[in-house]
Parts: structure tokens; sequence; C-alpha cells
């Protein structure tokens, strides 16, 4: 059996979910648009440059959360799932996971963006399993904090072999253990297994990719990079 890997934002998806969820709660007037906008603009980046802050990201794009209840929350997920995820899902990236699966690989999203967010876009894909940064809950509300190490850079080699391991695996149970990524945030994880695959790399990873004689691809045709 193989373990297929799919980072999330710019690769299986023409652009950011974490980004576009801001930028979602601006338009409906529920974050200032002012404040948070620069903010988030700036945050993304400093991901594409390689030198966001997790943590300060993380309070800043957690804390919406902390200010709706739980099915609020969801009302506002399952619009932004249609009106802005649904446009965004490439169908080569869901030929390619449809393919994954059908090999009977053990398939997983491994993304810095929140489960909250990310949970039902995995889903929309067909793929059960999700590494993604978990969002703390307490009382059944979100505390605008994240619970445990986020998946982001190498954090998410850690996530990954956590995973495994409560699945009864390890790297070595499988034939083969590919990644698809677009980031060079991601370097730590694609210099860990067998296949790397550079997905519309940013430059950075374009030229490591080509340096290492790794994969290149594009799910996007003509769609130009978020």
């Amino acid at each position: 059996m193989d373990l297929t890997l799919f980072d999330l934002d710019n690769t299986l998806l023409a652009g950011d979910s974490d980004f576009s969820w801001a930028q979602f709660l601006i338009s409906k007037g529920l974050l200032d648009r002012e404040l948070h906008e620069a903010k988030n603009r700036q945050f993304y980046d400093n991901y594409l440059a390689g030198t966001l802050d997790i943590h300060s990201f993380l309070a800043f794009q957690l804390a919406p959360l902390t200010r709706h209840d739980r099915a609020e929350l969801e009302a506002l997920r399952r619009e932004f799932l249609t009106e802005v995820i649904a446009p965004m899902m490439l169908p080569k990236a869901c030929t390619t996971v449809a393919q994954a699966l059908t090999r009977g690989d053990l398939v997983a999203v491994v993304t810095a963006t929140n489960a909250f967010v990310t949970g039902p876009i995995a889903r929309a894909f067909g793929i059960e399993h999700l590494i993604a940064t978990i969002p703390e809950v307490v009382n059944g509300r979100f505390t605008g904090r994240a619970r445990g190490i986020p998946a982001f850079q190498a954090g998410k080699i850690v996530r990954v072999e956590n995973w495994l391991e409560s699945l009864g695996y390890w790297w070595s149970s499988f034939a083969t253990i590919r990644f698809y990524s677009d980031s060079h945030n991601d370097l730590p994880l694609l210099e860990r297994v067998d296949e790397p695959i550079a997905v519309d790399p940013d430059p950075l990873l374009r030229a490591t990719a080509e340096r290492n004689g790794w994969m290149i691809l594009s799910f996007r045709d003509s769609k130009e990079k978020a």
C-alpha cells in the first residue's frame, strides 16, 4: 500500500482557504475591513515569503471563531464552501485524488489551515483523513488558541508521524510515500517522502524541484495562483 499526502491551499485548491475565509468574513461585515484586510494580506505575504510567524498568525486567524456560537459558524462555513471553495476545487486535483483512492492508497490532506475550515473541504474531495492545525475548544466554544503542534513546516512531519502511529503505521509501512505541494514552506515534508511532487510551485520550490529532479506538474491549466 502507498501513502499519498496532499497539501490543500494552492495545491488542490486554486487559492488559499485560510486567506479566503478571512476575506469572506470581512465581506459579511463580521470583521472590520480596514483593520483585518490589511493584516490578512500581510500574513499571507509573509507566508509566501517564508517568514510567517505561525503563532501570531493563528492568534489572528482563530480569533473570529470565538465571537460566534457553533451553529452560526457552521452556517457561515456552509455558505463559504458553496460560494468560495467549490469554484476553487480544481478538476485535475479531483481526478488525482480519485486515482489515489482507487489504487487503494492511504490518502490524507496535510494543511496548516485550521480543521474547522478545512474538514469539509477534505471531505468534498472524498478524503477521509485530515491533518490540520487544531483550534482549541472548551465547553463547546472556540478559545482562539491552537491545540498541539500546528501542521506547518516541520510541524507537518510531526503531525503525520503521530497520525500514522495512531493508525498502527510508520513510514516503513508503505511501499511508496508521495506528497503533493505548491509551497517551499512544505520542503521539510517534501524532503522526507519518497516521491515529492511540486504542483504549480512557487519560485523557490520550483528551483528546488528542478535541482533535485522532482516531478513538477500543474493542476491549474489556465487558472492563475491566487
